[in-house]
């Protein structure tokens, strides 16, 4: 039993991934497994002093990655130039992952139809990152 409770008390804070199409690093390697840790409140609040972000709001999303993204192939250091790097698929696809293992959406969301009240599931764009 106690090893029971110990199991159900680990946290999982390290989630694995890969890339539709992967980051090219500047000798054309492609890099397309990685993993991302979940966020702390420090990681939702440090990118709205930064000036990048504060001059574009837009930029939060690659400030806020940078830092939650602890590997990406064999990259040495991760940083906001290489999320800048990204394809667009690859960013799009790092955003839901990045609502997914934080639990900030389920990536559907039920609606009715306005005319016959039919219910079905639609994908839920969900919220930015970082405006948790």
């Amino acid at each position: 039993m106690t090893d029971t409770i110990a199991a159900a008390s680990r946290l999982q804070t390290e989630f694995t991934f890969e890339l539709p199409h992967g980051y090219v690093d500047g000798e054309g390697v492609v890099h397309k497994h990685g993993s991302m840790r979940l966020a702390t409140a420090r990681d939702e609040l440090s990118p709205l002093i930064d000036q990048r972000v504060r001059e574009n709001p837009a930029y939060l999303g690659v400030v806020l990655l940078s830092l939650v993204i602890t590997r990406l192939g064999t990259v040495p250091h991760i940083h906001a130039g290489v999320i800048e790097q990204l394809f667009a698929t690859d960013l799009a696809y790092l955003q839901g992952f990045y609502r997914t293992v934080n639990g900030l959406s389920d990536d559907t969301a039920t609606v009715a139809c306005p005319s016959c009240g039919t219910r079905f599931t639609l994908p839920d764009p969900g919220s930015g990152l970082g405006e948790s």
